[in-house]
């Protein structure tokens, strides 16, 4: 009974600590979206400013439902302070499970979390600086003549929404690959073989996370494949280190061994003299 109980206590402990890690991150999400909500309009303004650069001077964005106009720049408030607390969140996942870690893990998970966090960023970046640009031109260009491009502010922020996860997963190519050579269910070399297959399902991964059009495909499927042949070259690298590593340890171990030698050599000749 006792022992039970023992097993019962760390098991709470755990759910306790990983219920003070969730208030942590609902928090600082909380903190960022009351610090941003009455700058709500400013930044819809800024996050509908690719497409509002395309349409044309008679046109412009709607609001079909009634509380569209209050409701959907808090909602994209709430969804942009969810992407700023993405370092946070982060972190208290990672404090919550280093501790039963080995040192060596918490030696790579660090940089991986910094590095995703680093790919996600700067995927949104290059769907909103990149992406938006060349797609709204294209939609708004081929538009029928006689028809009025006006879009629905709510689902503008649907389209843009999807578009920044797509490519904000999307660009964590490299880190995924890296972490398959590392735990040791793929190499560098296997990767480069199935080159061709990689491309392929780049370009189905684009036609599935991005609307039917093919620049936006082109743009997250090329990405894609250019960030798996970084995570190849990482991944080398990586494993290269790990054997330049383990090659100085037995290095260090031999010699070790041999001054062990030495000492009880030099003990058994004291010993006779």
């Amino acid at each position: 009974m006792a022992e039970i109980n023992d097993r019962e206590q760390p098991f709470v402990a755990h759910l306790i600590e990983l219920r003070d890690r969730i208030l942590r991150i609902v928090g600082a999400v909380l903190v960022v979206f009351l610090v941003l909500a009455p700058f709500a309009n400013h930044v819809y303004s800024i996050l509908a400013g690719p497409l509002l650069a395309h349409l044309p001077e008679s046109s412009s964005m709607i609001a079909i439902d009634v509380a569209s106009p209050f409701l959907t720049p808090f909602k994209l408030t709430l969804f942009l302070a969810l992407f700023l607390t993405i370092p946070w969140t982060l972190y208290q996942l990672w404090a919550f499970v280093a501790p039963g870690l080995y040192k060596h893990e918490r030696r790579l998970v660090m940089p991986l979390l910094v590095s995703s966090t680093v790919l996600f960023y700067a995927g949104m970046a290059f769907a909103y600086f990149v992406v938006f640009p060349l797609v709204f031109g294209f939609l708004v260009g081929v538009a029928p003549e006689g028809v009025e491009v006006m879009t629905d502010i709510s689902r503008y922020l649907d389209f843009v929404i999807t578009i920044f996860f797509a490519f904000g997963l999307a660009f964590e190519v490299p880190v995924a690959t890296v972490l398959l050579v590392m735990v040791g269910v793929t190499t560098p070399e296997s990767l480069r073989e199935k080159r061709p297959y990689v491309i392929v399902g780049a370009f189905v991964l684009g036609m599935l996370l991005t609307p039917p059009d093919i620049i936006s495909q082109t743009l997250l499927a090329i990405p894609v494949w250019l960030l798996f042949e970084v995570g190849v070259i990482a991944s080398r690298y990586m494993i290269k280190r790990k054997e330049e590593a383990a090659r100085a340890s037995e290095t260090l171990d031999d010699m070790e061994s041999e001054l062990d030698r030495a000492e009880a050599d030099e003990q058994g000749l004291n010993r006779d003299v």
